[in-house]
């Protein structure tokens, strides 16, 4: 490993952070953001001022240290093992640094609760994965959270939409080398090699993404958002994030128009830039004949239509009529198969299949070299193709077949293997955290007590929405095994919600409620499920490698 050159460009990227700190110090005057709820309050928020000021002081002291203690690998070559080492710790980077300003501005949790430094790293995290997950119960008092955290939770997510490392191959250029990190960073089989050179890539991304954010900025204004929610609500749905200035997140607005608005570029968020550059260029032929986003489009319009069908026939209140139950039902299913998580409704109150259907889509997510986390929809594809040449090699064995995608060879000899092996991966780490979260977290946090003798009570009532007309039959006994079992569901929606990047899952993290319950130790599984599904999971991974780290 050469330190001297990881050293140097890390500290590129703690300046890169630090840098950025400077866009949140504006909204520290609050009539700048121009809140419609605010109340009478100071002129300038001095907390933030200062929080952020020092915070941009310590990226950049520890930066140029970093800088300097690398200058002898000044016009040494970056190779693919230092690459790896540069996207996982920029991103554990990332989230100490990102946690500073938050927890030196006094941010609160709840009232007469401070934000924890876990806190803080989980909201950074979940800013610069774009998951969007949050502890904040309170975003509209500006006592408790103040203009410029909200600001810089949204602009975490702009840097994180194409991600710290691919906007860095963009600025500095990383020669051979930034093929390894543009895969690390935007994981899944792309069609990279139509661009072969990655730094002109990484700009046309960037391009095309700042250009789309500037664009649904003005939209947003058009129809009614403040300059200041505009531009945070802009960030997150370009960057599939989710962050919001309101509790009640894009559900605050009540406009037909703004989610509309917000569906059709969450769509294009999730889609591959490529085919959004070759549309840029006037070849949009590459998008509508392009296999990964026919089956996209597929996905959301099949389950769209299963969540109206079966949420208008079990009388849903969102679902009273076709036009509502096509409005909340859509916004939905593409908010969490893109991996936004953005929430017009509380889908955790409609019917069973509707549920269901929303916890599948967590699984899929958006197309490879989109700003969609999850699994993205060309590893389904490929893992569907491959199953079926196994399944037909099984019985005919002397009969090969070549795996094709798109009327295209796939000549790639160890795609079908890394493909397996990237799933049987994943279900691994779903299951190990779901157990660990499970086995861990106290059952407090669903509200039971726990008795010296070990007995069992339910303390407060659960959130089920049968809440207001309990089943008369019900005993103690059972409403405690009811609760507990909810603890299993809403356990592996949250593990599923984070790893995915989505934010919002099921239960006590439903889309009303957020992760604020869950203990210290639980946050910090989180903060590493969020980062291990942000990038290529080996490149997280290989951090824990003791050989990893051997010198030449």
């Amino acid at each position: 490993m050469n330190f001297a050159l990881l050293s140097r460009l890390l500290g590129a990227v703690c300046l890169l952070i630090g840098g950025s700190m400077i866009f949140s110090l504006p909204w520290a005057f609050p009539g700048l953001a121009n809140r419609q709820y605010a109340p009478a309050a100071e002129s300038i928020e001095w907390r933030a001022l200062g929080a952020f000021t020092v915070s941009m002081l310590i990226c950049g002291v520890l930066g140029a240290s970093l800088r300097r203690l690398g200058r002898p690998s000044r016009g040494q070559t970056l190779y693919r093992k230092e690459a790896m080492a540069i996207v996982g710790l920029s991103w554990v980077m990332a989230t100490v640094l990102g946690a500073l300003p938050i927890y030196l501005s006094d941010t609160y949790v709840a009232p007469e609760r401070p934000i924890t430094f876990v806190e803080c790293m989980f909201e950074a995290q979940s800013g610069f994965s774009t998951t969007g997950a949050t502890t904040l119960t309170e975003l509209e008092d500006p006592r408790l959270v103040s203009h410029c955290v909200l600001f810089w939770r949204s602009w975490t997510h702009f840097l994180g939409g194409l991600g710290i490392v691919v906007l860095f191959v963009a600025i500095l250029g990383q020669g051979s080398a930034g093929k390894a990190m543009m895969r690390a960073e935007m994981p899944g089989p792309s069609k990279e090699g139509s661009m072969p050179r990655m730094q002109h890539t990484a700009l046309v991304f960037a391009a095309i993404y700042i250009g789309l954010n500037a664009v649904l900025a003005m939209i947003y204004m058009l129809e009614g958002m403040t300059v200041f929610d505009s531009l945070c609500h802009a960030f997150g749905t370009m960057a599939t994030g989710g962050f919001s200035t309101y509790n009640a997140s894009l559900g605050r607005f009540d406009s037909e128009w703004i989610e509309y608005t917000t569906i059709l570029f969450m769509i294009l968020a999730g889609t591959n830039f490529t085919l959004l550059y070759f549309c840029s260029i006037g070849r949009p032929r590459r998008l509508w004949r392009d296999l990964e986003f026919q089956t996209f489009l597929g996905i959301i319009l099949i389950v769209t239509i299963g969540v109206v069908f079966f949420g208008m026939s079990n009388q849903d209140d969102r679902f009273d009529s076709a036009g509502s139950a096509l409005r909340y039902g859509l916004f939905q299913v593409v908010s969490i198969v893109t991996t936004t998580g953005y929430g017009t409704a509380d889908f955790d109150s409609w019917n069973n299949f509707g549920r269901g259907a929303l916890l599948m889509l967590m699984f899929v997510g958006g197309c490879a070299g989109s700003t969609g986390g999850g699994m993205k929809v060309i590893r389904h594809i490929l893992f569907v193709k491959i199953l079926k040449l196994e399944v037909e090699r099984a019985h005919r064995p002397r009969v090969v077949r070549q795996l094709r995608v798109g009327g295209q060879v796939v000549d790639d000899p160890d795609l079908s293997r890394g493909i397996m092996l990237y799933f049987c991966l994943f279900l691994a780490l779903f299951i190990w955290s779901w157990m660990l979260l499970v086995t861990l977290e106290p059952d407090e946090t669903w509200g039971v007590r726990r008795t010296s003798e070990g007995a069992a009570a339910i303390t407060t009532p659960t959130d089920r929405p049968d809440d207001a007309e309990p089943p008369i039959l019900e005993t103690p006994q059972q409403r405690l095994k009811s609760t507990l079992d909810e603890k299993l569901l809403d356990s592996a929606s949250a593990v599923a919600a984070t790893l995915n990047n989505i934010g919002p899952g099921l239960g006590v993290v439903g889309a009303t409620k957020n992760y604020a319950g869950f203990s210290q130790g639980a946050k910090l599984l989180f903060v590493w499920l969020m980062m291990l599904g942000r990038v290529e999971l080996f490149s997280v991974l290989v951090l824990l490698s003791p050989n990893f780290w051997r010198r030449h």
